[in-house]
């Protein structure tokens, strides 16, 4: 009996000979906490809202098909076409991963405050103060070649705050840390509003990062 309910557990069982079917649960685009217009001046809402119900939906759309492909060869045991959908499965979930952290990071200005508690203690002792790690973050951010992302993570190992950057959409574990705070510097998040200053664009974004949240991020990934 109990061999039997691990085997119903672990797959679904096909009637005859019906081809067994397995299924993914599908990616979905995130409602905001905020209106489009919210995040103003710092953000547009007419960048904000292409840049939610466009581009990072877009991402959803392309993941979602990339990995129904991926289970459709996966079944036939299709190795060739498995690893040729790798691309568009790191890329577009990568890029649905990212956009829906990027998010809940951002709030109005209004409800802004000050890290504080254990993730301001933690930013004391590994970066010296907010401001030291501000400064650090947005140079390197500002640097990445083309598009990408800015991080603060937290490597697990060690216990302590990193700052690192991703290309693409390349998700923060990419490079061995769980994500606390990520800055979209691909073009479409900031193009429209300030051209081709992203250094302005990185250095407004602080006004309106949700602190709560990347406190939170914290505490989870603990």
């Amino acid at each position: 009996m109990l061999r039997t309910a691990r085997r119903l557990a672990g797959a679904v069982r096909p009637l005859g000979n019906a081809p067994q079917v397995r299924t993914f649960v599908a990616a979905k685009l995130p409602d905001l906490d905020y209106d489009y217009g919210a995040l103003e001046p710092v953000v547009s809402g007419e960048i904000m809202q292409l840049h939610h119900s466009k581009h990072h939906n877009t991402y959803v759309t392309n993941f979602n098909m990339a990995m129904e492909k991926y289970s459709e060869a996966e079944m036939k045991g299709d190795y060739a076409t498995m690893i040729s959908l790798q691309g568009a499965i790191k890329f577009n979930g990568g890029g649905h991963v990212n956009h829906s952290i990027f998010w809940k990071n951002l709030a109005p200005a209004k409800d802004c405050a000050p890290p504080d508690g254990e993730l301001l203690k933690l930013i004391e002792r590994d970066f010296g103060s907010l401001a030291k790690l501000q400064e650090k973050f947005s140079a390197q951010t500002v640097a990445v070649q083309g598009s990408g992302w800015g991080w603060l993570g937290y490597d697990k190992a060690s216990g302590s705050l990193k700052i690192a950057t991703t290309a693409n959409q390349d998700p923060c574990a990419t490079v061995g840390l769980t994500p606390l705070l990520g800055v979209d510097v691909w073009e479409h998040a900031y193009y429209l509003q300030y051209k081709n200053l992203r250094p302005d664009y990185v250095k407004a974004v602080w006004e309106i990062v949700n602190w709560k949240n990347v406190a939170e991020n914290l505490a989870a990934a603990k």
